[in-house]
């Protein structure tokens, strides 16, 4: 499990160099500021991501949390603020887990077109279960009729789809893969020019 460590912080206080101003609450643990160094927590969170547990350090003890949300600097786009949710023992939790597409479709070796309907799908389960990504094998996809499916996907033991029908479609292959410029017709341009001569002479008002 990826560790982090945190520094005591006044409810008021938001700067500490080196630091980013963070908080940690759960069911049963009253909401608490603390500090997070800086490199170490985007160090842990390129790894962890908002699905994976980080046992955070606190003054009270070890507190195994999900990043909850994040704030980002809208100029520089760096973390500004982290909220932490503390997860019991035993505690079940709903996340969206990103879907990671591998293989390569035999379906678009022949003019096909790999369409991926979503990209992360919504799990239940305890968060040491929780994967970080889920793969999605699309070299099952054949044939232009061929789709993946939510039931398809392979979850790890103790996770399961969470208000998912498992009939959603996850990925599939569309028949055509461009327009086919052979086959647009050439434009005539005399007969164009013919048309339009005939046009104006149409206009012209008689004697």
């Amino acid at each position: 499990m990826l560790e982090l460590i945190t520094a005591p912080r006044a409810p008021k206080e938001l700067k500490k160099e080196g630091f980013i101003p963070a908080v940690f609450y759960g069911a049963k643990t009253p909401s608490t500021p603390v500090f997070i160094p800086f490199i170490e927590f985007k160090k842990v969170f390129t790894q962890s991501g908002e699905m994976a547990t980080i046992a955070l350090k606190t003054e009270g003890g070890v507190k195994n949390v999900l990043v909850q949300d994040l704030k980002r600097d809208p100029v520089k786009n760096t973390v500004t603020h982290v909220d932490f949710y503390v997860v019991e023992k035993g505690q079940k939790v709903h996340v969206a887990i990103p879907l990671n597409f591998i293989g390569e479709s035999p379906a678009t070796k022949t003019g096909g077109v790999l369409v991926k309907v979503a990209y992360e799908i919504m799990v239940e389960g305890e968060s040491q279960n929780l994967p970080h990504t889920i793969d999605v094998d699309v070299s099952v996809l054949v044939s232009s009729t061929s789709i993946i499916t939510a039931k398809d996907l392979s979850l790890p033991k103790g996770v399961v789809l969470y208000h998912v029908n498992e009939y959603d479609v996850l990925a599939s292959v569309s028949a055509q893969s461009e327009e086919n410029l052979d086959e647009v017709k050439e434009v005539d341009l005399s007969a164009i020019e013919v048309e339009k001569k005939g046009k104006k002479e149409e206009e012209v008002i008689p004697e």
